[in-house]
């Protein structure tokens, strides 16, 4: 084994464990190294935040195929037939009258009688 000054250790890459050759604080070997351990740690918060958008996305991508033309009204049983998930959305706009508009990004609907959703795009002037 190599001498070391006395007081000091060998340093070792967090990840692969090769022997650290520069800086006095460097933690890993190379940028491989640094992203994998980072990625590794990350992955649990990672999977579960991929699942959310992956569900945001979808029910975005059915209200703009149901409403290509900024403004319309369908059957939530056409909705859930498509796939689309009510328990998840990106914000809600209440209006002066009351009315809740649930927004997933740009595309947003609002709850009517008997069953129907009024489907919308989001104007400017909702924040």
């Amino acid at each position: 084994m190599t001498q070391l000054k006395k007081g000091t250790e060998e340093r070792k890459c967090k990840e692969c464990g090769q022997k650290l050759v520069g800086r006095r604080d460097q933690k890993f070997c190379s940028d491989y190294c640094r992203n994998a351990h980072n990625n590794r740690l990350n992955e649990d918060t990672t999977a579960y935040m991929r699942r959310i958008n992956n569900i945001l996305r979808k029910n975005r991508r059915i209200l703009a195929t149901l409403n290509p033309e900024g403004k319309v009204t369908v059957d939530g049983i056409t909705l859930a037939e498509e796939g689309f998930n009510f328990h998840y959305f990106t914000n809600i706009y209440k209006t002066q009258k009351g009315a809740r508009y649930f927004f997933c990004y740009d595309q947003g609907y609002l709850k009517l009688e008997n069953d129907q959703y009024m489907l919308v795009h989001k104007q400017d002037y909702v924040k």
